[in-house]
């Protein structure tokens, strides 16, 4: 059994107040105040911090205190890589390998985001939306890719970064993951990780376009990705030879 310690509570309470955005980007916090905050002592705080700090939702400012990060262009491209290395074969992979009750759950987890854009309720929405993506990547069997994924999703949400109400609504993007969904349920690898590349590619030119405020060609800026890493139907471009 895994032990949770202080340290533990406090990172996972200092990153759901980062992602819900009660501490918003820009803002300035002393160790002392989320101590007494926390009602813990101050070792624990800083153990925390130095994690969040790891993962790019804060930096450490000498003499200051805690700054929680704002995102930028940069930031978005080069999570976005990431997730495409991560998502697109992990969506094929989802195709070819999940079981029934896999697709069954990954479909009830689009049902839930439709349902819950229906209801114009963001929170339970971005909730769903973590969760079939989640889903997706645990065909794999692989916690470790789960926890990058969610890693790489919190660096640039907890920074309020998000195209919701900005640049599309939430029904909108409910239709996005439809197709992937449903070329995992049709067993396609090829599709399934096409749906998840043009989801992925568009979330981040949406994202790019908000946070440069100028426009951005989403195929241009994922080429290097498309032409060279391998996905079903087409083979990774061969290295060159010893010379």
């Amino acid at each position: 059994m895994t032990r949770t310690t202080t340290a533990d509570r406090v990172f996972a309470s200092l990153r759901e107040s980062i992602v819900t955005g009660e501490f918003p980007a820009g803002s300035l916090h002393s160790i002392y105040r989320l101590a007494d905050l926390l009602e813990v002592s101050r070792t624990p705080v800083r153990e925390a911090v130095l994690r969040l700090a790891d993962i790019g939702l804060v930096t450490i400012e000498r003499n200051r205190g805690v700054r929680i990060r704002g995102v930028t262009v940069d930031d978005v491209r080069a999570v976005f890589e990431l997730r495409l290395m991560l998502e697109v074969p992990a969506a094929a992979l989802a195709a070819a390998r999940a079981d029934a009750p896999t697709v069954a759950t990954i479909s009830a987890e689009l049902e839930h985001m439709r349902a819950h854009a229906a209801a114009d309720d963001e929170p339970r929405f971005t909730e769903h939306d973590r969760a079939l993506h989640q889903s997706i990547a645990g065909v794999l069997g692989n916690a470790r890719l789960q926890a990058e994924i969610a890693t790489l999703r919190d660096s640039i949400q907890s920074r309020g970064a998000s195209t919701i109400r900005r640049s599309r609504g939430m029904v909108e993007l409910a239709a996005e993951h439809a197709p992937i969904v449903e070329a995992i349920a049709l067993r396609d690898p090829e599709a399934a990780a096409a749906h998840m590349e043009a989801h992925l590619v568009r979330t981040a030119t949406l994202l790019m376009e908000q946070v440069g405020g100028v426009a951005v060609d989403g195929r241009r800026w994922s080429a290097s990705l498309r032409d060279h890493l391998y996905v079903p139907g087409r083979s990774a471009t061969p290295l060159p030879s010893a010379q």
